[in-house]
């Protein structure tokens, strides 16, 4: 569910005077994870990285109140709900939008990850659950090794983003850097701060 709120009633009011009008109000952060427990889940239990991945990203953010309330044209909006999204190459070579909706528990998750990803691979028909939810957006350049992305600010998708793409062999452990996009309306740099240390500390403890 999602609903208009006053930004003077909430803790971002003096966030949505400074930026909102902004020329570019997107920050972009980069981190990179350690990512070996989610490389040895998905090969010894056969689950998808991206997966896990899109599994822990929604984890991480449940517990931050400022994921709820997002910027949307000139209104601040707040859903009782988070998805993540994962792009999806369809039977014709291109790629689709899938919105997952995020459950605590992995199976739940994993089982709409796989019923969602390959209908939308078969309809070639973008899955939006952005009237219902504040979605996460993911993408996963797999094919090569990235340092870091850049998002642009289009003023129209101003949710939050996270890149990535192959990750890298430590011999000893596998990290993956990524980059985190967000709209200043909605968060501080404190917030994506303690979103990332989430992040990297829920991809650590998965279990499955």
């Amino acid at each position: 569910m999602a609903k208009e709120v006053n930004p003077k009633d909430t803790t971002r009011a003096k966030a949505y005077e400074l930026w909102m009008k902004a020329p570019n109000p997107m920050v972009t952060f980069f981190k990179t994870l350690n990512v070996t427990n989610l490389v040895k889940l998905s090969k010894t239990k056969r689950l998808k990285f991206n997966m896990l991945m899109d599994y822990c990203i929604g984890k991480a953010a449940v517990g931050i109140k400022e994921f709820y309330t997002l910027p949307v044209g000139d209104k601040l909006i707040r859903y009782d709900a988070i998805a993540v999204n994962t792009a999806v190459k369809n039977k014709t070579g291109e790629v689709n939008s899938c919105d997952i909706l995020f459950y605590e528990k992995l199976d739940e998750f994993n089982r709409d990850y796989l019923k969602y990803t390959a209908q939308v691979a078969e309809n070639c028909e973008d899955r939006d659950l952005s009237a219902e939810c504040m979605v996460i957006g993911t993408s996963a350049i797999v094919d090569t090794e990235l340092d870091g992305v850049v998002g642009m600010n289009s003023g129209i998708f101003n949710n939050p983003f996270i890149i990535w793409g192959r990750y890298r062999n430590k011999l000893l452990w596998f990290d993956l850097p990524v980059s985190f996009q967000f709209h200043h309306t909605q968060m501080d740099g404190a917030h994506a701060g303690k979103f990332l240390e989430n992040l990297q500390r829920e991809i650590k403890n998965l279990s499955a």
